[in-house]
């Protein structure tokens, strides 16, 4: 089956360990040829955040934006400032000088994400873009990703649990056996709308029962902070998670809503992994 990507898409790509997803993925960028079939209409502006990001330099990290801002054309203050914004909006712990090789495996990913979208991607390829990342990244990468598609790009990502491609995914390509097929869809610009709940120890003192948020069903992220917990979660399924919080003795310490949220197709035909 062919797999095609429009303006506007988000699309996830799941598969088993060792299926061929990343490959997939650096053949949608160009970094890989496919074995058999074609790749047509790629795009000049790609933005790749690979599944692991190189990051033992002792360049720091808006010198290394810059440097890639350069690299794609823009001048460098405007690489700077841009780079500035997103690693501010990304909250890098240690800050825009830190050097790369100082970096965590999350920070480290805060910047391979904001190298991709140094200039505006009309194709931005994530591959396990969440591993790693803190709750509140998770939130801003779940605004990138509506931003690119808003301003007509694509979006094409992999992720192995399903509450991520059901939230941020307009449609899902299953690869299994070297074929691509598509499971499901919805249209785009339509995501599942998302709620935060924050939940703490009650007043009264009564110990919360220690709960599993992750495997209930619409829990996208979920964090400790401090003495709370912090769950992300599909609107559809916030009163249940809700109910199950209560009926665990957990507090409800905040909860509020969030949005999830020119023609130009690419196609990769007949792709054999």
């Amino acid at each position: 089956m062919n797999m095609k990507v429009s303006a506007g898409d988000v699309l996830a790509v799941v598969g088993g360990n060792g299926s061929g997803k990343s490959t997939l993925l650096r053949i949608l960028v160009g970094l890989s040829r496919p074995t058999s079939g074609t790749v047509s209409g790629r795009p000049s502006h790609i933005g790749y955040v690979p599944d692991r990001f190189t990051a033992h330099d002792r360049i720091s990290a808006i010198s290394y934006l810059t440097h890639i801002g350069r690299i794609r054309g823009l001048s460098a203050s405007a690489a700077r400032s841009r780079g500035n914004h997103l690693l501010e909006r990304l909250s890098l712990v240690g800050g825009r000088d830190a050097s790369l090789r100082t970096l965590s495996k999350g920070n480290a990913q805060k910047v391979a994400l904001a190298q991709a979208l140094l200039v505006r991607p009309d194709l931005l390829v994530l591959d396990e873009p969440w591993s790693g990342l803190d709750a509140s990244a998770h939130g801003v990468l779940a605004e990138f990703i509506d931003e690119a598609a808003a301003q007509g790009g694509a979006v094409v990502f992999t992720d192995h649990r399903e509450a991520i491609t059901e939230t941020h995914a307009d449609g899902v390509y299953v690869i299994g056996d070297g074929r691509i097929t598509m499971r499901g869809g919805r249209p785009a610009g339509d995501r599942t709308s998302m709620v935060e709940l924050v939940l703490t120890v009650p007043p009264t003192g009564v110990t919360p029962v220690e709960t599993n948020w992750s495997a209930l069903p619409g829990v996208v992220d979920s964090a400790r902070r401090g003495g709370e917990v912090v769950l992300r979660v599909a609107r559809e399924h916030s009163d249940a998670v809700l109910l199950t919080a209560l009926r665990h003795r957990w507090s409800v310490a905040g909860l509020a809503g969030t949005v999830g949220e020119h023609d130009h197709r690419f196609d990769a035909g007949g792709t054999a992994l």
